[in-house]
């Protein structure tokens, strides 16, 4: 089951009420028509999005990998996570509170609202259409296992699985294993094996 946490919210605060502008009308209307006739493919759609998510999640990758690297930073890190990025000379303000959990060689850690789509924006940018689903929102509650076995991710019998449900208010974002090694590598180097997947908890970090 995962972490219960109370939402008294019809949808998520992000998108409530919004209204999409002409541009994005227009970007829609020009994505269904390529795909209509043929000009890309929807595996083609998927791969650019995917590495356009990435490049939006790339500040909470600089964080991930900065506390893989400083060990001091990363136990201030999953004590007050915003109190830790504000030391960094970064405005988190208007970010909802943040809870990073720490992935360990027998527990995983993955995200989840059950509700809607809550999701750490401000880290990882904007959510992707599958977080956004009622059936992983549903699924990865009832059967989180085989879940992460869809998206390639097979874990040992023994390893336990935490599922964290994210609100309006409180945001969670899986810090995910470092690789061996990690204090002694350069933080440009760590960052580039961060992933967005791996900070959800529906992939690992990159092999170095």
């Amino acid at each position: 089951m995962p972490e219960q946490h109370s939402h008294d919210h019809p949808t998520d605060s992000d998108l409530d009420a919004y209204v999409l502008s002409e541009g994005q009308i227009l970007e829609i209307a020009l994505r269904e028509l390529l795909l209509e006739k043929g000009i890309i493919t929807q595996p083609e759609l998927n791969q650019q999005m995917n590495i356009t998510a990435s490049q939006s999640a790339s500040f909470g990758a600089s964080i991930i990998a900065k506390a893989w690297k400083d060990r001091e930073f990363k136990q201030a890190l999953l004590y007050d996570p915003k109190a830790a990025i504000t030391d960094l000379g970064y405005d988190v303000s208007k970010m909802p509170d943040l809870v990073i959990v720490e992935n360990k060689s027998q527990l995983h850690n993955v995200v989840v609202c059950t509700l809607c789509s809550c999701y750490p924006r401000h880290m990882l940018g904007p959510p992707p259409e599958w977080y956004r689903s009622a059936a992983y929102r549903a699924r990865i509650v009832r059967d989180p296992r085989e879940v992460l076995v869809e998206f390639g991710l097979s874990l040992r019998a023994d390893v336990k699985i935490r599922v964290y449900d994210s609100t309006a208010d409180l945001r969670y974002m899986v810090m995910p294993l470092g690789p061996q090694g990690a204090e002694s590598m350069a933080v440009d180097i760590l960052e580039t094996l961060v992933t967005r997947d791996s900070m959800i908890g529906v992939g690992v970090p990159k092999l170095p």
